[in-house]
């Protein structure tokens, strides 16, 4: 059991990756205002969903303690980025307060992950 929640913990870090890759090579276009969604922040906020919740089903089967309410949290967060990247991935440019929020989301997602113990 403790090697496939490993192996979710990689995929999890690397949906991460994507999300806030995405965001940071928009970065300069933010600025522009021409910052856009691209694809890997839809598929990385997708990833983060669906290994998160395996994470956890995987962490109850095998009778670990889940902060249910750190849980929640971020799977508001997550929902939230989700919403906002999915509704906005056709869009040739997103406002840069909207573009900028989903960014400041998922780094908040990140504290909440790592500093919340």
């Amino acid at each position: 059991m403790g090697v496939l929640i490993e192996i979710f913990v990689g995929l999890h870090i690397i949906g991460i990756a994507s999300l806030l890759g995405g965001f940071l090579t928009q970065m300069k276009a933010m600025g522009k205002g021409t910052a856009r969604f691209v694809p890997a922040m839809l598929h990385g906020a997708l990833t983060m969903l669906v290994t998160g919740v395996v994470l956890v089903g995987l962490n109850e089967a095998g009778g670990h303690h889940v902060n249910s309410i750190k849980i929640g949290v971020k799977l508001a967060l997550l929902i939230v980025i989700l919403g906002l990247v999915y509704v906005k991935r056709d869009d040739e440019t997103v406002d840069k307060r909207l573009f900028g929020l989903v960014g400041v989301l998922t780094m908040v997602n990140i504290f909440i992950a790592v500093l919340w113990t």
